[in-house]
């Protein structure tokens, strides 16, 4: 067999081995702001319709005082921190299973390495983005990379339910 043959081969196995580990890695249920509960959002937030030039609210918004601390719910890599239109400053982060977490209208970002644990501040409640002038919240959406096409309905955009997940099962540890 050649070298190269031999080398692919290899860089095939760990990168399977990276994929399969991470959906093996445990996985926290933290609500992100802290000091907040179920009386702090709607619980129809999610999927939401209509909803926006998004057409359908995708994750759940956490109402608190401007500047609450906001925590990893999840430990992760962090993908992106900075500003989006809509979404104003934000910060992204890949969690276990694939997950990415979206943390969006924060007030402040907190911090710049690439990794946090769960329960490390990223930021703080605000109302950045096309949230400007209303009540300060966290905009908190949980999206599968691996579609879990059972989810799919039929619910306006409802095969993006594959990718989207509920954040507010998530907190009650309700596993997707």
């Amino acid at each position: 067999m050649s070298r190269i043959r031999i080398v692919v081969r290899r860089l095939l196995l760990v990168v399977v081995a990276v994929l399969v580990a991470g959906l093996f890695l445990p996985e926290s249920r933290q609500i992100p702001v802290v000091g907040a509960g179920s009386g702090d959002w709607h619980p129809d937030t999610f999927w939401y319709y209509p909803w926006g030039r998004s057409g359908v609210h995708k994750g759940v918004d956490i109402f608190a005082i401007k500047g609450t601390p906001v925590l990893a719910s999840s430990g992760g890599v962090v993908l992106f921190r900075g500003e989006l239109a809509r979404g104003g400053r934000v910060v992204l982060m890949l969690g276990p299973k694939w997950r990415l977490h979206y943390y969006a209208h924060l007030d402040q970002t907190v911090g710049n390495g690439l990794w946090l644990a769960e329960g490390d501040q990223l930021g703080t409640v605000g109302d950045s983005g096309n949230a400007a002038g209303k009540p300060p919240h966290l905009h908190y959406s949980l999206v599968s990379l691996l579609p879990l096409i059972w989810k799919a309905d039929g619910a306006p955009q409802g095969w993006k339910k594959m990718f989207y997940l509920d954040p507010l099962r998530h907190f009650a540890g309700g596993g997707q």
